[in-house]
């Protein structure tokens, strides 16, 4: 009888400590799942910007290496471009016959062309006069009846003759005085402006061998090797301007009541053990292809997952792109 009161009691303390295990549990869990804070997390990006070159060439040298922080207008990498530099030399070329044609243009004929000119009028002159004396000699004289009309003929011929060379010497001695025409001029100097043109197309080529920084940054990635090939527009490097970077998160829509643009909260980064407040500054739709979620399992309704961005409100040593950010989803935000 004693053994079976003791068997009772000690199966009563069982259920006793088994109900109070149970009880312990329940309110553990209703605590726990009560709480609404759920961790969302993120990382911090960088913009960059790519450098590349204008034409076709060989990788020279490189100034700067991966990890080197760069200001804008450093020296990054030296291209060669002999095709460049011979097309240089032929704009210049161009560039000198054109001025030297401009400056004929403009000075007129030399003093000797003008000289001669002159000297050949001269000569028209005189063989003018001569043939106007004969004409008047030989016109008196058929008058008279003296000469045949084929004689008079012939005079008035060498005479009328005379008088056009004359004019003809004239007009170019009229022209070597004045020099080339307005037009000629125009053409000449517009030759000597197409010639600079080309010169400076060239030379914007030729500074485009010497890779500058666009902006301060971080040189993250050096694509090719010294004394590669390289096409127009191929990538050269990569630079991080660590001075814009921001935290990225994909938060499911029902949480945004938590994120609003221009709310800020507290997030936490385990790579640097602190904790810094963020300002929401970005918000859009992943789109169709993000994920979606059910409401409930019977899926009411789906939620769609949006991109949320923000900034540090201030500058945090350290930081750098890659790095994780916490966020807690119901904890004070500030």
């Amino acid at each position: 009888m004693a053994t079976e009161r003791t068997q009772r009691i000690n199966t009563f303390i069982a259920l006793a400590v088994l109900g109070l295990v149970i009880a312990t549990v329940c309110v553990i869990g209703s605590i726990t799942y009560g709480k609404t804070n759920e961790i969302m997390q993120g990382q911090m990006e960088v913009s960059e910007y790519r450098v590349s070159s204008k034409i076709p060439g060989r990788i020279m040298e490189f100034r700067v290496k991966e990890g080197d922080i760069v200001k804008a207008g450093d020296t990054l990498a030296i291209i060669e471009a002999p095709e460049v530099k011979a097309k240089k030399a032929q704009a210049e070329a161009v560039k000198t016959a054109a001025v030297a044609l401009n400056d004929k243009a403009e000075a007129g004929a030399r003093e000797e062309q003008i000289q001669g000119a002159y000297e050949l009028w001269q000569k028209a002159k005189v063989n003018r006069d001569i043939w106007e004396k004969s004409f008047k000699r030989v016109s008196n004289l058929f008058k008279e009846g003296v000469v045949s009309e084929q004689k008079y003929d012939e005079t008035k011929a060498q005479y009328d003759a005379a008088i056009a060379t004359e004019k003809a010497a004239k007009s170019q001695y009229d022209m070597a005085m004045k020099g080339a025409q307005k037009e000629d001029k125009a053409m000449a100097a517009a030759k000597v402006e197409q010639a600079k043109g080309v010169v400076e197309e060239v030379d914007s080529y030729i500074s485009e061998t010497i890779l500058l920084a666009y902006a301060d940054g971080e040189v993250t990635d050096i694509f090719p090797h010294i004394g590669e090939l390289v096409g127009t527009g191929a990538p050269i490097m990569n630079i991080a301007m660590m001075d814009d970077m921001w935290a990225t998160f994909n938060v499911r829509e029902d949480h945004l009541r938590n994120m609003p643009l221009g709310s800020q909260f507290t997030a936490e980064f385990p790579a640097l053990g602190a904790s810094v407040v963020m300002e929401v500054t970005y918000m859009k739709d992943r789109g169709d292809y993000a994920a979606w979620k059910a409401t409930k399992q019977t899926g009411q309704y789906d939620l769609k997952t949006f991109e949320v961005r923000a900034v540090p409100t201030a500058k945090v040593e350290g930081l750098r792109p890659g790095m994780t950010v916490i966020f807690r989803v119901g904890e004070d935000k500030k």
